[in-house]
């Protein structure tokens, strides 16, 4: 049994929760370990920002000294930027980190952990994780989580360094309905098509507010997935985006990166081989998501 005495929520947080108001949940691996600096500080902060102009409320989560925080101040938001000793938590390292009074950025698993047992609705991130390339079954803890947690995950697809296909397949097996956002295919984080199908399309936040009341009134215990195509502007160009990848990947098996090392080297990597391209794309489509999360979280919240 979860003891709700282990979260510590802001008091901005907590009183839009108490009043029923929208809430949008932001995982914090992004600020510690996915951007470079400074670009890491002012997406987490513009993040925020964007989160209020959609009429919600912004709760980035992380654990701080051993404490499940949602809701953070800017001096927590410049900590995790900065601070190298800062751990990353999937959900298997949440435990550790309680007994040990980590410092923690928490991943998209440990985040909808959290945000579900504060009662959030809805969560947006970049990119989810899913399952790595190779012969061997590495699946990422993301994909359980959403599997059994019933929140509306606003998200731009799994990271492009995964198996896309798989991931997909591994999604329709589990019971994760993927809705397109206005697009009938699932997007490849950094470009806009992957030839994967999606489930549903929605056109708007009230469609995917039906989507998400619909789900939980048949009482399943699985995550909706509206998938949000990164800004067109913004989008990496495919061959630019193959080669990086290809580029990137020989490096790691190069330098023998792997574990949760390998896909923030990846990224890195790859927004070194693109010229930046793929920075410029990631933080675009972290901005959108935040956006349609904020409109959707508003419908829910308006739905009672």
């Amino acid at each position: 049994m979860f003891d709700p005495h282990l979260l510590n929520l802001s008091l901005e947080v907590e009183t839009a929760l108490r009043e029923r108001r929208a809430v949008v949940a932001l995982e914090s691996t992004v600020i510690a370990h996915g951007l470079p600096r400074p670009q890491n500080l002012e997406t987490a902060r513009r993040l925020e920002e964007i989160v209020r102009e959609g009429g919600a409320t912004p709760a980035t989560i992380a654990v701080i000294k051993g404490r499940l925080c949602v809701g953070l101040n800017d001096g927590q938001l410049v900590r995790l930027a900065e601070d190298k000793d800062v751990h990353k938590l999937s959900l298997r390292d949440l435990p550790i980190a309680l007994a040990r009074k980590w410092d923690g950025a928490t991943t998209v698993s440990t985040t909808l952990w959290i945000a579900s047992r504060a009662r959030i609705q809805v969560f947006a991130t970049g990119g989810i994780g899913g399952v790595h390339r190779g012969s061997l079954p590495d699946v990422s803890a993301d994909l359980p989580e959403l599997a059994r947690t019933p929140m509306t995950v606003v998200c731009s697809g799994a990271k492009i360094v995964l198996d896309l296909p798989a991931t997909r397949e591994w999604l329709e097996t589990h019971g994760v309905a993927v809705a397109g956002y206005e697009c009938d295919e699932l997007p490849a984080f950094y470009t806009r098509r992957s030839g994967l199908a999606v489930d549903v399309r929605a056109d708007s936040p009230a469609e995917v507010a039906q989507l998400a009341q619909a789900r939980d009134a048949l009482g399943i215990e699985s995550a909706l997935l509206v998938a949000v195509p990164v800004p067109r502007e913004f989008e990496v160009d495919e061959d630019l985006m193959r080669a990086s990848l290809a580029e990137s990947l020989d490096a790691a098996a190069r330098e023998h990166v792997g574990g949760r090392e390998l896909t923030p080297f990846l990224l890195a990597r790859m927004s070194t081989r693109s010229g930046g391209a793929t920075l410029r794309a990631n933080i675009a489509l972290l901005e959108n998501n935040a956006r349609v999360a904020a409109l959707i979280a508003r419908e829910l919240s308006e739905a009672g």
